[in-house]
């Protein structure tokens, strides 16, 4: 029987909608977190690890004899201790999906990596031996006492260079470093580029750098010795697979281990993935049967942690006299690192983001990820998107300048309309379909951006020349995200004998506020106030499936489940207060958790008493046998397919010749996430991603030597910027629901971090026009500034086929 499911209420009386503050700030603000160090495991081992110094050698051994004798030491383990034990595979992310693997044949090519290191190393900071001591100084003393034998071998770090046949191979089992490789292509792009008024040349990289999250990787086990049960807490984004592979790795069922995702201080995919530590961790709890935990220091973040972005674009665009996009080809290098961590995660999402919100009638892609000498690299918030928008907007600038129009026009000429949604790319999408964006107003985000950055001002200014040698500049970039990436996500709520509302979630949190944005699709769903709703994510007992909080998924997966749970929920309960009160459901009415006749004379009943009270003590709630007595519904929602969410952003920069400082003068943001569930959790995490795509931009960046050691492996280096550094953004928002799921919803925290290389790109390179210089790279630090001014970097030349004859 079909139920009022309260979504026909006012919406004043929804809370979806409203910048409810986040029920989980008072807790954390006075410092009551629950993070993985904070969880306190009498009689603990602690762990650390020895991480190789050399960038590529052999091990030729390791003598753990003294490191065993210092002092507090339990064990020293090396690669022949866990040589038993599997090595590790990402094996979920190295997945490719039937319809992408049917329809363009890429190559994915596996790299397992050693628990510890036993034949070679292959990048600075990979684990080659485990100790484990009483507490972490006596761990990290009998760290220098372990013994280590190595034979350099040669040392490749550029991607370029890793692809040439006189490069070292990292792997002896593979032919090549190539590590995956597709390419697709549609319609005719060479008659596109032949046929062509005007074509461009250009050659932009997408710098390495990392997530740094403010709490670094961590993880506990302890061993039940009642029934043998093992428990993980982990700062992880994703602890059913970790769950799984850990079940994996030691031989376990998966139901006899428990993974817990306690407060996590940042992930941004950096803990999306599975390490070697999250299996040794546990593999030594279940050893010695004494709890072990290991957290990473900062030093073993910034170099042993997974890296990100590197890429290498050489791209063309062709356009008509008109200024109308023909055809793009790209031929896109990734770096990798060492291992094959994630497999096509990272390039194919460059690969079908690269068109953005542009109608682009012939295409010709290719991307190669490479393996290299360098910590791998995986997954950083965005994915592959805000490396590729980096070159597809930067190109947009390079042609705008060859046809002299004006940046903003020329991408207002080639921009999606919203009268042509759901509009197909010709491309494929991640799972094997034809891409299609669902929904979206491409024109407005960018009318919107112009409007609010007073495009004519800025020009006015720039006209009158610069001010003591600081040029003022501006730039856009626009993109579009797919999100809401399957395949499934797990809610399960239940109403608790005191009434109160438990929700589940298979999605953990990192900061996104799930506590406060599921609890409000809840209320609504059952028609309860959100102070009775308990919300529980990420812990592998409360939901036994789940995938994590990973590609701007939670909101649409987790969301849309919670939503349909509620749903249910609610039918159960009208149903059973219908055999409670004698009243047909059709008559009754949920309403801030109390369920009423809608006769203003007729009897009520509470969630409390509805769930806490039998007719007699001791005896079940009777039942029609239609849903049986308890108040609960778990619901693993499935998307049809991605919600594509987009944005505009504008920046005016004013950059100083003489020392190289950029000022970020005005941000503005216009983006598109669908239904908003709370405001204010939305614009914290457009802020936080716009936050980290300028320390991108203008500040971060890991470098390595040619020999592959890390140059940038404390914050004295590797800088980070702070609240001071942010502008404040002038942010707006349009609201075009997505039609691939019931809320609407769309993915936005990635949203933020994809176009901030971009635009502030295109705006130094606008303020830098009097001195011809152009921007291929990041970060855009006073020094790299300072090279611009003094030896500007070339304009490739742009050609037109009518000058050469060829039309």
């Amino acid at each position: 029987m079909s139920h009022d499911s309260g979504q026909d209420r006012q919406d004043g009386d929804r809370w979806i909608g409203r910048s409810v503050p986040r029920v989980e700030d008072d807790r954390l603000l006075r410092g009551n977190g629950r993070y993985v160090d904070d969880i306190a495991l009498p009689g603990a081992l602690e762990a650390a690890f020895l991480r190789s110094p050399h960038a590529h050698a052999r091990i030729e051994s390791v003598d753990v004899k003294a490191a065993l004798e210092s002092p507090g030491v339990v064990a020293v383990w090396t690669g022949q201790d866990v040589a038993d034990l599997p090595p590790m595979l990402n094996r979920e992310e190295l997945r490719t999906p039937p319809g992408l693997a049917a329809l363009l044949d890429p190559t994915v090519r596996l790299t397992p990596m050693p628990l510890l290191a036993d034949d070679k190393v292959s990048y600075v900071g990979q684990p080659v031996a485990l100790v484990l001591a009483e507490n972490r100084y006596l761990a990290e003393d009998a760290l220098e006492l372990v013994d280590v034998r190595y034979t350099p071998l040669p040392v490749v770090v550029d991607p370029e260079e890793a692809l040439s046949a006189r490069a070292p191979r990292l792997h002896e089992d593979l032919p090549d470093n190539t590590a995956v490789a597709v390419a697709t292509r549609v319609g005719d792009p060479d008659a596109a580029f032949a046929s062509a008024h005007t074509v461009i040349t250009e050659r932009f990289e997408a710098h390495r750098y990392v997530a740094s999250p403010i709490e670094t990787r961590a993880v506990s086990a302890q061993v039940d010795p009642y029934n043998g049960r093992l428990t993980v807490w982990s700062g992880t984004q994703t602890p059913h697979r970790l769950r799984d592979a850990i079940a994996h790795t030691l031989a376990l069922a998966a139901g006899t281990v428990h993974v817990i995702a306690a407060d996590v201080g940042g992930g941004f995919g950096q803990k999306g993935i599975l390490y070697v530590e999250e299996l040794l961790v546990p593999h030594a709890a279940r050893t010695f049967g004494r709890p072990v935990r290991w957290r990473e220091d900062r030093n073993e973040n910034l170099t042993a942690s997974s890296h990100a972005r590197e890429q290498i674009h050489h791209i063309e665009l062709a356009s008509d006299a008109d200024g109308r996009i023909l055809g793009v080809r790209d031929r896109i290098l990734v770096n990798f690192g060492a291992y094959n961590m994630t497999g096509l995660v990272v390039p194919y999402n460059s690969l079908c983001h690269l068109l953005g919100p542009y109608r682009v009638p012939h295409v010709d892609i290719e991307v190669t990820g490479v393996l290299t000498n360098t910590t791998f690299a995986t997954p950083y918030r965005g994915a592959g998107r805000p490396e590729t928008v980096f070159a597809m907007e930067r190109a947009m600038d390079r042609l705008a300048a060859a046809l002299d129009l004006p940046p903003e026009d020329l991408r207002a000429r080639n921009l999606v309309g919203p009268d042509e949604m759901p509009y197909t790319t010709g491309l494929v999408d991640r799972s094997g379909s034809p891409q299609s964006y669902d929904s979206g107003d491409f024109p407005e985000l960018l009318r919107r951006a112009v409007a609010k950055a007073d495009v004519e001002r800025v020009r006015e200014r720039q006209r009158a020349g610069a001010d003591d040698g600081r040029h003022l500049g501006i730039g856009f970039a626009m993109y579009i995200e797919a999100t809401g990436l399957g395949p499934f996500e797990t809610a399960r709520i239940d109403i608790a004998p005191s009434g109160r509302v438990e929700l589940a979630i298979g999605a953990p949190s990192q900061g996104q506020g799930h506590r406060t944005s599921m609890a409000q699709i809840a209320a609504d769903a059952i028609g309860v106030p959100l102070g009775l709703i308990d919300v529980t994510g990420g812990d592998t007992e409360a939901t036994p499936f789940g995938v994590g909080t990973i590609a701007s998924r939670a909101l649409v997966n987790a969301g849309n489940a919670t939503h349909r749970a509620g749903r249910l929920v609610r039918e159960k309960i009208i149903d059973a207060a219908a055999r409670r009160l004698g009243v047909p459901a059709d008559r009754l009415d949920l309403t801030d958790g109390v369920v009423r006749a809608k006769d203003p004379d007729g009897p009520s009943v509470s969630l409390a008493e509805l769930a806490g009270r039998a007719p007699l003590p001791g005896t079940p709630e009777p039942t029609d046998g239609r849903h049986g007595t308890e108040l609960s519904e778990t619901v693993h929602f499935r998307p049809p397919g991605f919600a594509v969410a987009s944005g505009a952003h504008a920046a005016v920069v004013e950059v100083d010749e003489h020392t190289g400082g950029v000022e970020i003068l005005h941000y503005v943001v216009v983006h598109d996430a669908g239904v908003i569930v709370n405001p204010m959790i939305a614009e914290g995490q457009v802020t936080g991603g716009i936050a980290q795509g300028i320390g991108g931009a203008l500040y971060e960046e890991m470098v390595y030597g040619p020999d592959g050691q890390p140059r940038t492996g404390t914050y004295m280096d590797y800088l980070v910027p702070t609240s001071s550094e942010i502008p404040d953004l002038d942010m707006d928002e349009l609201f075009t629901p997505s039609p691939m799921n019931d809320l609407g919803v769309k993915g936005l925290g990635e949203g933020g971090a994809i176009a901030p290389q971009a635009v502030l790109a295109n705006a130094v390179e606008d303020a830098l026009r009097p001195f011809g210089a152009v921007v291929r790279r990041g970060p855009l630090s006073p020094s790299r500034i300072r090279d611009l001014i003094r030896t500007p970097i070339q304009a490739s030349t742009p050609h037109s086929n009518q000058e050469m004859g060829q039309s």
